[in-house]
This record gives structure tokens, C-alpha cells and sequence, in this order.
């Protein structure tokens, strides 16, 4: 006996879906093939996330549109899914997996809005409720491998970075392989950190820690960067120049701009942080930032069985290094002559230095405001 198309979907073709978008968009579209007059539908799947509790996918019938809704570990209860159902009509939802199984609970939820009617819930008949329910039991193989997938990718991304992540996903997993790529780098550290961590509480420092890279990071991926390493109390980010891009000119300089932003950004941020601390009689956390644009080698470096996924080359040296001079010369925030070439930003030149292992001297400016 041949199978409906969706069940016979879900057991040939479903596993294979590219993400959990396509996997509600290509299921409602086989359950509307069949006749069942669904308004939307919503798949929500719990993700091993530090700020992310769960991700829910929203699909609109009339539309084939999807689009994704995200529930913050802060706010666990809210259910995106089954209240933007409600609004399109009678609701009939159900959590996938073995009845069985302990961690239920916790198992992707799928729910689907009928079209409504004066007749309220008729939407969903008998057929339509049997056919559901077989949809629901046999969705939960390629459910249950769309969750791994996407945990996995959850994962990645939160230790090493979206585009780093993906790479990984992608296979690069060979030691010494890696791209060239051209990019705007910026490193930030906090000063007089180890005088400041002598005197400190631990679990104060680290909380400190954290308020800090939350301004830092949070500014690097608000202007579509990523960071790269936290190592102590330094961030080293990356802002790539993308394919996206009109040209090599226009994408240096969009990849600058994006990184002067964050900087500006970040300052702006600790100015504020460093105004909550002395109001808590707890001690300012000074920092500097420097920017440098250039190629980097962003790839695998490591040992056999322990990669690092990195960027390497004298352009991270040199923004480094230049870091360094943050504060020798009583600034917050230093910029290279290579990102200065590349933005119509004003900025303040404060001449020419030698950097520690730099061969030639470096032209060096700053922010106006600075």
C-alpha cells in the first residue's frame, strides 16, 4: 500500500532537508497536496545555545513564506510558535517524539493552524487529525537528525563563530589548510588587568570579564564581524572583506568602515559600563583597541588531534603590536594607516611609530572624539 506523499516524504526524502525552514515549508506544502486546509504551521526545536533557549520556524500558507522566531534562555516560556498560530486560525500541535522517552519534553514541537471558520475547530476533522498524527510519528527520524544538525551548528557557533563554524561544518578540518583572505582586524585588551585581578574577587573578575567582552563582541557582530579568540582579557576580531561586495576598493572600504563603527561602538559602550562600575564603588575598566587592515592566512593550525580554527600573518602581529602603544600614548583607541587609506571617517594622525618586531614604522591615528 503506497504511502500519502508526506509520510512517504518523511521517510525517503525528509532527513535530507538542508534545514528546518525547508523541512516545515516542503511538509506543509505536501500536507496542503493533500487537501488538509492548513493557515500556517511552526516547528520549534530546543538548541544548546548560552543566550538562545529555542528556535522556532513560522511558515504562512498563503505566502510559503518562512521566517524564524528565537526564544532567550532569559525568557524560557514564551512560545512563539503556538501563539502566532492562534492568530490564524483553529491549532493543532503536538511534541514529536517517543512517548517513551524522559527527555520528551524538551523534543521538537510541531503545530499547524487550520483555516478558519464559523465552525471553529472543523478545520481539523477526523481525517485531518489521523493524517496529522501520522506525520507527527513519522517525523520523528529526520526531526530527531534536523536537531542533532542544528545543535551541533548552535554549538560551533558559540565557541568559534559563525563563519568559523561553518567552515568546520563544511569539512575544513585538515591540519595546516586555510584561505587567504583580506580583512579589517581588531584587537582589544584591558589595562593594568593583572593588577586588577590580584585584588578582585574571582567570580567578580569574571563577571567583569564577561560585561566587558559583551560590549566588545556585541558591537563586532552588531557591524558583521566575528571574534576569533578571547585570550584572557584580549579579543582578537575580523571584519572579512565579502564576495558580496562591488570590488576590492569598495569591499577594503566597507570592511573598514564596519570595523571603525564597532570600535567607536565598543568605546562608547565601556564609557557607559565604567559609569554603572564607580556608581557601584567598583574600579573603571580602562581598555584600548587598535585597527589594522590585510591579508591573514584563516584556517587550521594546531597539533594532531587538538586544532585551533585561527587567523595568522603579519597583519595580526602588526595589530597586536600596535595595540600596545594604546597606553604609552594615553589612548583609547589607535588606528593604522592601512584603515585610514580605506575610510572617509575623520580621523586624528599622531605620526609615524616603530611597533616591536615591525620592520617598517607605522602611520598611526585615532578617533577625533578620542
Amino acid at each position: 500500500m503506497d504511502l500519502p506523499s508526506p509520510l512517504a516524504w518523511l521517510v525517503d526524502e525528509a532527513g535530507a532537508s538542508p534545514g528546518p525552514e525547508r523541512f516545515l515549508a516542503e511538509l506543509g506544502r505536501r500536507l496542503l497536496a493533500e487537501g488538509l486546509p492548513l493557515s500556517g504551521g511552526a516547528l520549534t526545536l530546543s538548541v544548546p545555545h548560552p543566550i538562545i533557549a529555542r528556535r522556532t520556524w513560522l511558515w504562512r500558507a498563503e505566502t510559503e513564506a518562512v521566517i524564524e522566531a528565537l526564544a532567550f534562555a532569559a525568557t524560557p516560556q514564551s512560545e512563539a510558535g503556538r501563539e502566532w498560530l492562534a492568530g490564524l486560525g483553529p491549532v493543532w500541535e503536538t511534541r514529536i517524539g517517543p512517548a517513551q522517552d524522559n527527555q520528551a519534553s524538551d523534543g521538537p514541537l510541531l503545530g499547524w493552524a487550520g483555516v478558519a471558520s464559523g465552525a471553529g475547530n472543523s478545520a481539523f476533522g477526523p481525517a485531518a487529525i489521523s493524517l496529522l498524527r501520522e506525520v507527527a510519528r513519522f517525523a520523528a527520524a529526520p526531526l530527531a537528525a534536523l536537531a542533532a544538525r542544528e545543535a551541533r551548528a548552535a554549538l560551533l557557533e558559540a565557541y568559534l563563530g559563525r563563519r568559523s563554524a561553518a567552515r568546520v561544518q563544511a569539512g575544513a578540518l585538515a591540519r595546516g589548510t586555510g584561505e587567504t583572505i583580506r580583512a579589517a582586524l581588531l584587537c582589544a585588551d584591558l589595562r593594568d588587568f593583572t593588577a586588577l585581578s590580584e585584588v578582585t574577587d574571582p567570580h567578580q573578575m569574571i563577571t567583569a570579564l564577561d560585561a566587558y567582552f559583551d560590549r566588545v563582541a556585541g558591537a563586532v557582530h552588531a557591524f558583521g564581524g566575528e571574534v576569533l579568540k578571547f585570550i584572557g582579557d584580549g579579543v582578537l576580531a575580523i571584519f572579512p572583506v565579502t564576495a558580496a561586495s562591488g570590488g576590492a576598493i569598495e569591499g577594503d572600504r566597507e570592511a573598514c568602515e564596519a570595523a571603525l563603527r564597532a570600535v567607536a561602538a565598543s568605546r562608547a559602550g565601556m564609557v557607559h559600563l565604567d559609569q554603572v562600575r564607580q556608581a557601584q564603588g567598583l574600579a573603571p575598566l580602562p581598555f584600548g583597541a587598535a585597527l589594522h587592515f590585510g591579508e591573514i592566512l584563516w584556517g587550521n593550525i594546531g597539533a594532531a588531534d587538538r586544532l585551533d580554527f585561527t587567523a595568522i600573518g603579519p597583519a595580526v602581529n602588526l595589530v597586536s603590536r600596535l595595540e600596545g602603544l594604546c597606553k604609552p600614548l594615553g589612548r583609547t583607541v589607535l588606528i593604522s594607516g592601512a584603515v585610514a587609506a580605506n575610510t572617509g571617517t575623520p580621523l586624528m594622525p599622531l605620526g609615524e611609530h616603530t611597533l616591536r618586531g615591525i620592520a617598517d614604522p607605522c602611520a598611526v591615528f585615532t578617533l577625533r572624539e578620542d
